[in-house]
């Protein structure tokens, strides 16, 4: 499916003004931690996989602490990998990833530092992260944006629900297009912002059951709420 493919109207920008606003009203402008490691966030996003938030960040906590370095990690067995996410989920499975990745990286590279992702054009970073089994485009997205504030647009399962639901994306949407989709109508000095208060939303108000409508701040433009009610 390409972009222009999809019928949206003119006033799909004003309706994300809108959305963005009410969000803004709600829970307010969420503040980006500065100085963050990009391979933490990469290897946290991965463990994020599949999980809910607080279980991956108790995961990435216990990582961190068994492993100092991820040079440590990277020598590491991937049986004590395991054992050390072994609270988040599928443990043997991101065991291997991580590994994986880690082995990958300095491969290519020499190092682990992924710094120069900062600097890089955008599409070659994106195409960098992407090309490791494992890394979608959430996770790319993910490390660009929270690692250096790179205009890239992370979307999880709480904002794949809600976009559908307003009618920015198609019902039947990939992954990879929904990303194209919505960070082509996201102000790109908004996405932190949106991405942050789009899953507030999501946990608080519209949930995969039983979505508490009547509280929603965006009932105005929302089209599951009109052919539902």
């Amino acid at each position: 499916m390409k972009r222009e493919e999809v019928d949206f109207s003119s006033d799909a920008s004003k309706t994300i003004a809108y959305i963005i606003q009410n969000l803004k009203a709600v829970y307010g402008v969420p503040k980006l931690e500065r100085g963050l490691d990009p391979l933490d966030v990469l290897i946290e996003t991965i463990l994020s996989q599949s999980t809910t938030n607080a279980n991956s960040n108790r995961t990435f906590e216990n990582l961190k602490r068994r492993f100092p370095s991820w040079e440590q990690a990277r020598r590491a067995r991937v049986s004590t990998i395991e054992a050390a996410i072994q609270s988040g989920g599928l443990a043997k499975q991101k065991s291997v990833r991580i590994k994986n990745l880690l082995n990958e990286i300095y491969k290519r590279r020499k190092t682990l530092d992924l710094s120069f992702l900062k600097n890089a054009p955008l599409d070659e970073a994106k195409q960098f992260l992407a090309s490791f089994k494992g890394v979608g485009p959430k996770t790319v997205a993910c490390t660009l944006l929270f690692a250096f504030n790179r205009p890239t647009f992370p979307i999880d399962t709480h904002i794949f629900r809600i976009a559908r639901r307003l009618g920015l994306i198609p019902e039947r949407c990939s992954d990879e297009d929904a990303h194209e989709l919505l960070g082509g109508i996201i102000p790109k000095d908004r996405y932190y912002e949106v991405h942050i208060n789009l899953i507030r939303h999501g946990r608080k108000v519209c949930r995969p059951r039983e979505p508490l409508c009547e509280e929603c701040c965006l009932i105005d433009y929302c089209e599951y709420y009109a052919a539902r009610y």
